[in-house]
């Protein structure tokens, strides 16, 4: 790194730590060693959104309160939010969590359909004075407009909201920095299209970049995902008064390295949250099991029925990798379902011809897509795993050659038509081409937001006759 010798700013950012809480404490230590060594110059700290993860107990057991208390105990300038915490909070939840935040949370793209302004906690943009250099901070967000919508959002174009924000702030500012969290191919638009821009920090698609990627006069910058690596840039005003960037790279964190303050708040936060988790819903004499590799289980069983109750459809199809074990007797608590289906996939319903979903249980078959890996799409399990379907019957031969191997699908008791067009319930996953792609091409979808699948479970749970249902066959495997 270069030496100081002239007017220095060091920014740190952080982006898609996804409640991965064994590494802030480990982040905190690292600034803290940077704030160090930056003493005589002033430092910049940032996330840049997909801090909260609702798969993690701390974060589900606390609403998101215990990241919040993360990032003060970091000392955070600024922030700005990502669709992990625009799209599986509600407006109220969000609110609530970022209630006793200490720093700005900046984002120009997000409006209240009612009032036509951000939420009262947000702010679109913000400067920033630290030893008489004036830093501009914007914030963008994915915008998933359709499911804003839905919890009373709307997701503005973040370019163009981007340049009316730049416009204001340019001429005030020394530095302007944009917190992005709209992924990197949306970040090198950015940097081509508008002017003014000194660096974009980025998130979203988890990209690590180990040095600057430049265009024009745009530094663009991203440091991966789950708190691995910190970014880190260094600007200098050069003899023309303005600030360039001198440096810029990611400092990986070393876990063994803790700040005690986190530590100890966090060890406060997960016995708090497994506390407030352990509110039972039901209790069961029996468990319900969940096979891998089998194409129907009781347990999976129960999930399509929770979803077809839930949207009240004639058949409902997800996959039964969304659970990641087993159902055991006795108490059912919040937090059981919460560790046995994490992911925050919403319902969906959608219309599908006979002859989409009869190729989409052919697909279901298949090893390869049984066993087939997915990442993102809010899925927080491993293998995509078979499908479970309620209000529909399949018979299947597994010695016959694939996509031939069903001879027999009905659907509450009628014979499937292969021409004519179903209401199904299914998942908000396999909408974005995730799984099954026959689904994705389904007419009149409708998301519901806010509900998880494990909601839908616990609902179900609850109605008296669900266990029983949950071991009528559906697949018939020929022999």
């Amino acid at each position: 790194m270069p030496p100081i010798h002239k007017e220095r700013l060091t920014i740190l950012h952080t982006n898609d730590i996804h409640s991965h809480f064994e590494m802030v404490s480990s982040i905190a230590a690292l600034v803290s060693k940077e704030r160090d060594i930056a003493s005589e110059s002033p430092l910049l700290l940032l996330d840049i959104g997909d801090h909260m993860d609702r798969m993690a107990v701390e974060t589900e057991g606390s609403m998101g309160q215990a990241n919040t208390d993360i990032i003060n105990l970091t000392n955070y300038d600024a922030i700005t939010i990502g669709n992990n915490e625009g799209l599986t909070f509600t407006p109220d939840l969000l609110e609530n969590a970022y209630s006793g935040l200490l720093c700005p949370v900046v984002c120009c793209n997000i409006r209240e359909i009612k009032s036509d302004l951000c939420p009262s906690w947000m702010k679109e943009q913000i400067i920033i004075t630290k030893d008489n250099i004036r830093i501009g901070i914007v914030g963008v967000t994915a915008p998933f407009d359709e499911f804003y919508r839905l919890i009373g959002w709307e997701a503005l174009n973040p370019e163009q909201m981007l340049q009316e924000q730049i416009t204001l702030l340019r001429p005030k500012v020394d530095v302007l920095i944009v917190l992005s969290h709209l992924g990197l191919p949306s970040d090198r638009k950015l940097a081509t299209n508008l002017e003014g821009i000194d660096i974009i920090l980025g998130g979203h698609t988890h990209h690590l970049l180990e040095e600057p990627l430049l265009i024009g006069n745009t530094s663009i910058c991203g440091a991966g995902k789950f708190g691995q690596h910190v970014g880190k840039v260094i600007m200098e005003r050069e003899l023309d008064g303005k600030f360039r960037v001198v440096w810029g790279g990611c400092l990986p964190v070393d876990p063994f390295q803790e700040e005690e303050s986190v530590t100890t708040a966090l060890e406060i936060h997960r016995a708090q949250a497994v506390t407030a988790l352990q509110r039972t819903i039901t209790v069961t004499d029996h468990a319900l099991p969940l096979n891998e590799g089998d194409q129907e289980t009781p347990f999976g069983n129960l999930l399509a029925q929770s979803l077809r109750q839930f949207t009240k459809c004639e058949l409902s199809i997800v996959n039964t990798g969304q659970l990641l074990g087993t159902l055991p007797a006795g108490d059912v608590t919040v937090g059981m379902l919460h560790r046995l289906c994490p992911s925050p996939i919403n319902p969906c319903i959608l219309k599908l011809k006979g002859s989409d979903i009869r190729y989409t249980f052919e697909q279901s078959l298949l090893s390869e897509y049984k066993e087939k890996q997915i990442m993102g799409y809010g899925f927080r399990g491993k293998v995509l795993g078979s499908i479970a379907v309620d209000g529909a019957e399949v018979f299947y031969d597994p010695s016959r050659s694939p996509f031939d191997r069903i001879t027999k699908v009905s659907i509450n008791g009628y014979p499937l038509c292969e021409d004519q067009e179903y209401i199904v319930g299914t998942i908000d996953m396999f909408i974005f081409g995730v799984g099954y792609d026959r689904i994705a091409t389904g007419k009149d979808r409708k998301f519901i937001l806010p509900e998880f699948l494990r909601d839908l479970l616990s609902i179900e749970l609850q109605r008296p006759s669900s266990f029983n249902e949950s071991h009528v066959v559906r697949w018939n495997k020929l022999v």
